[in-house]
């Protein structure tokens, strides 16, 4: 069940955002990225909120590597969520691919040009920086990809419960790291922002003849993410091991505080040992006294 609501949830997260894509730049001739932006939120965030009780709805290859790497998904259910996530991802552009017409005049390739993944020629700024004579390159979509990883990842394994669960604000956080996401990469790599929309679309567009083939490209969106999520996951843990150092601390604290306490008290009992002791003695030098008086007068 955990697998086929992480199928699901990616196919269903991932369809969307291609048809959106599509429709707001080739239909409607829309240049700006406010649907883009949109379409990301409302996609992620209502299946996040669909599928968090089942699964955590990570949706993400990069999510679940930083999830199993924090112990909140163990290895063997991790590795079958990111076969089913990519699986989802290629059932999503596969639908996509179905779905839209095509003709002599409108083809595949028209289609796929402006929802695949890539740098250089094949960003999605590449006609509009062409003029100048410049490009966004392998090195900016690295950087772009690693940020948008970091605020994805972060976001949504730090709203994962110990056994992988979501959390009730999982879909909400969601939502926004990846609508934040998608509008600091949509310029440069078309946000990719997911190894499986990245891998499902790559798939498809093979042989489509685009300028670039999508799957000579894919390794970006491979890359960054996952290591977006070890640094996410090294961050964690070294914030885990500082919290249980820190409650060690306090609880050797509290318990030298306590033999200290424990320590003190027979002294005190001691002092008033003596003194009553000493009380008792008092009285019986006294009742000597009077006695040897007594004595003396007869």
């Amino acid at each position: 069940m955990r697998c086929l609501a992480e199928f699901a949830g990616s196919a269903l997260a991932i369809f969307p955002l291609l048809i959106v894509y599509t429709l707001s730049q080739l239909i409607y001739q829309y240049a700006g990225v406010t649907p883009i932006i949109l379409v990301t939120v409302l996609s992620y965030g209502a299946v996040a909120a669909l599928f968090g009780k089942v699964s955590g709805a990570q949706l993400n290859p990069a999510v679940t590597v930083a999830a199993m790497l924090t112990s909140k998904t163990g290895w063997i259910d991790g590795i079958a969520y990111i076969v089913a996530q990519v699986l989802g991802g290629i059932a999503a552009a596969a639908l996509y691919t179905i779905v839209l017409p095509t003709s002599e005049n409108v083809t595949g390739q028209m289609w796929f040009t402006v929802v695949v993944n890539g740098f250089d020629d094949a960003s999605r700024s590449s006609s509009a920086l062409s003029g100048a004579g410049i490009s966004f390159g392998v090195m900016l979509a690295v950087a772009v990809e690693l940020i948008a990883g970091l605020i994805v990842v972060g976001a949504a394994v730090s709203t994962l419960r110990e056994d992988g669960t979501a959390d009730s604000s999982h879909a909400w956080a969601t939502a926004v790291a990846y609508g934040l996401g998608a509008a600091l990469t949509y310029p440069v790599t078309g946000a990719a922002l997911n190894p499986a929309r990245a891998t499902g679309v790559a798939i498809m567009a093979h042989g489509k003849g685009l300028t670039v083939e999508p799957l000579s490209q894919l390794w970006v969106f491979w890359i960054a993410p996952v290591f977006a999520a070890a640094l996410v996951a090294v961050a964690m843990i070294a914030n885990q091991m500082v919290a249980a150092a820190a409650a060690k601390t306090s609880a050797l604290a509290q318990e030298q505080s306590g033999v200290l306490a424990d320590a003190s008290e027979p002294a005190q009992g001691m002092g008033s040992e003596q003194y009553a002791y000493g009380e008792v003695q008092g009285d019986q030098a006294n009742a000597q006294s009077q006695t040897d008086e007594g004595i003396e007068r007869h």
